[in-house]
């Protein structure tokens, strides 16, 4: 005996406050019930072999493909869930059942018995071998949730967001979308004409529509242009597939995108079509209106064309219908869109042009038709542009005025102009010096202190007054007042010469001649090739000689002198002395020449 008695085990020993429990053995989970979940589940699935059979299915796959659960097995599960028209779906599936890929997720449209369609999202991966289909077989599941009411709602929610709401046309968002897509490179293959139309449009006067009539009758005409728009779209596509996708893009802007164009002839027609179509007036609610529309047509290959280069040149294209006349449609037109863009680019580099010295200035001389003495020289402006090569004035001096760089242009004009005329006086002291002209914009006058900047000059240089003669056309001369009038009155008190330029060709109002502090008259060349004869033949224009010599008398009466440019003959300079006019200006006696080629000229060199 060892002390010990058998019987029963001591009470084993627990933590204060913890309940006793039994312990119990977990009984193995019966296959049945797996069975049983699998059959009732909601979720539509099914086990499929490596083979890509179907093992079994469940009740809810069997409801959503419209068919028995026995009847399902034993088919190609790909069938089932159409996984084979897809070539990316039907090699990750492949993958799947070699046991290579872990999951594949993707989805489908179906097509039910009854007639409608539905989509589902499909899953295949990997189950464990326990749960496979029999015997201990390898095999995957694959589900297939129907979410046709999402996909519903996801189409509601797109339409939305790309459709415009008071026009129901697709928005800007779907045309560019489509243009996108219309323009890669996969789009397009050797059966399709490679190529896009597009017709850009807005309609002309409408925001005075919505200002007079107010936007609610504003939306209504802008639904009303929607709707022939579409017509016009649905007649060149005859209803069909190739019809013209018609847009909105924002205000009065609307887009017609022709894909597979046939060429210029196709865009033309349809802009036509749509020009008549918005002819006709529109009666919304008693209010009869009648609009018209400006369009820009582009038509080109879509190989190599990006949709910012197509909407640019679209936009180019609208500019130039406007400002051809409004009520028209224009074909894009890339020559003249290159004069645009050079235009653009001289813009954009004419102040930093003066700043880098890149102007220079040749002298035509002023010769007297008495004795042909040169009596002065008129300062003509040329850019040395480092890609477009020399440039003469009608090239930049109007984007200059647009600008306002002709203020610091025509300062640097003038002082080098004075700066010339007194090195040739000074060169030359044995005969009368002669005096620069030099053209002045209205803008310098308004935009600057051109008395100040016409003295400081003149301090500057050492030139006398009487040297400088300052030229203004005839339209920026006639009827000036106010600070034009006032900066004339004060530089012809300085002694500086003023001259009507092209006189002829503007107002004509001759009153003005007595009030102005005119000393100079320069006939525009256009009487001047009115003399273009020679002798013994009939003259061309008898009243352009007539006219002439009616303007010389006149002004020499006022106490003007005259100028005659464009003369390009002999004949026409005798004419012009025959008459009494005392300066010519042309290439009879030379073209605008270098400041060395005049000094030649001074010192009697031929």
């Amino acid at each position: 005996m060892n002390g010990t008695s058998e019987g029963p085990p001591p009470p084993a020993v627990t933590a204060p406050g913890r309940a006793r429990t039994a312990v119990t053995q977990r009984r193995p989970p019966d296959p049945a019930d797996y069975r049983a979940a699998f059959t009732g589940a909601p979720l539509p699935l099914a086990v499929v072999d490596l083979d890509g059979l179907v093992v079994c299915a469940n009740d809810a796959l069997a409801e959503l493909l419209g068919s028995a659960a026995d009847a399902l097995a034993g088919r190609a599960a790909a069938d089932l869930v159409d996984l084979a028209s897809d070539a990316r779906a039907w090699h990750a599936y492949r993958e799947v059942l070699r046991g290579r890929q872990a999951k594949l997720r993707c989805t489908r449209r179906l097509k039910h018995p009854d007639g409608h369609s539905l989509w589902v999202q499909v899953t295949v991966q990997p189950m464990p071998d326990s749960t496979g289909g029999g015997d201990g077989e390898r095999a995957v599941l694959l589900s297939a949730a129907d979410i046709s009411a999402r996909r519903e709602l996801q189409a509601r929610l797109r339409h939305v967001q790309m459709h415009d709401p008071v026009t129901r046309l697709p928005n800007r968002n779907l045309f560019f979308e489509r243009l996108a897509s219309a323009l890669e490179a996969g789009a397009y293959d050797d059966t399709s004409t490679g190529r896009i139309g597009l017709c850009y449009l807005d309609l002309d006067g409408f925001k005075a529509v919505n200002d007079t009539l107010g936007h609610r009758i504003g939306d209504r005409l802008l639904a009303a242009v929607a709707g022939r728009l579409t017509h016009c779209a649905d007649e060149a596509g005859y209803g069909g597939a190739s019809a013209p996708l018609v847009a909105r893009l924002g205000g009065d802007e609307f887009a017609l995108l022709v894909e597979e164009s046939t060429g210029t002839e196709q865009l033309a027609d349809l802009a036509e079509a749509v020009l008549k179509a918005l002819r006709e007036p529109f009666d919304l609610s008693g209010q009869r209106l009648s609009v018209s529309a400006s369009i820009g047509v582009v038509e080109r290959r879509a190989a190599g064309t990006t949709t910012t280069g197509l909407m640019q040149a679209a936009d180019t294209t609208l500019y130039w219908a406007k400002t051809d006349g409004k009520a028209r449609w224009t074909l894009f037109d890339p020559e003249r869109n290159a004069h645009r863009m050079t235009r653009q680019a001289l813009a954009s580099s004419l102040r930093p042009a003066v700043e880098r010295g890149e102007f220079v200035l040749d002298y035509q001389p002023l010769v007297g038709l008495a004795d042909e003495d040169v009596r002065g020289v008129e300062a003509l402006v040329r850019w040395r542009h480092p890609q477009f090569g020399l440039l003469t004035p009608n090239r930049f001096i109007q984007l200059a005025e647009e600008d306002g760089s002709i203020v610091q242009l025509g300062r640097w004009v003038l002082r080098t102009a004075c700066r010339q005329a007194r090195r040739w006086q000074l060169a030359h002291p044995e005969r009368d010096p002669v005096f620069v002209s030099v053209n002045v914009a209205v803008r310098q006058v308004w935009d600057s202190d051109l008395v100040a900047d016409v003295a400081e000059i003149l301090a500057e240089t050492g030139l006398p007054a009487e040297l400088l003669q300052l030229e203004l056309t005839e339209s920026a001369v006639m009827g000036s007042a106010g600070r034009p009038l006032q900066a004339l009155q004060a530089l012809s008190d300085m002694g500086v010469q003023i001259a009507i330029d092209d006189f002829g060709t503007g107002y004509s109002n001759l009153a003005y001649l007595s009030r102005l502090p005119v000393s100079v008259l320069k006939l525009d060349g256009s009487f001047v090739r009115g003399f273009q004869y020679e002798e013994g033949e009939a003259h061309l224009n008898p009243a352009d000689e007539l006219i002439v010599e009616a303007l010389v008398q006149l002004a020499h009466r006022l106490g003007l002198t005259v100028t005659a440019e464009c003369v390009e003959t002999a004949s026409q300079a005798r004419r012009l002395r025959r008459i009494g006019c005392d300066t010519g200006q042309g290439w009879l006696y030379s073209r605008a020449v270098s400041p060395d080629r005049i000094s030649a000229l001074l010192r009697g060199a031929p």
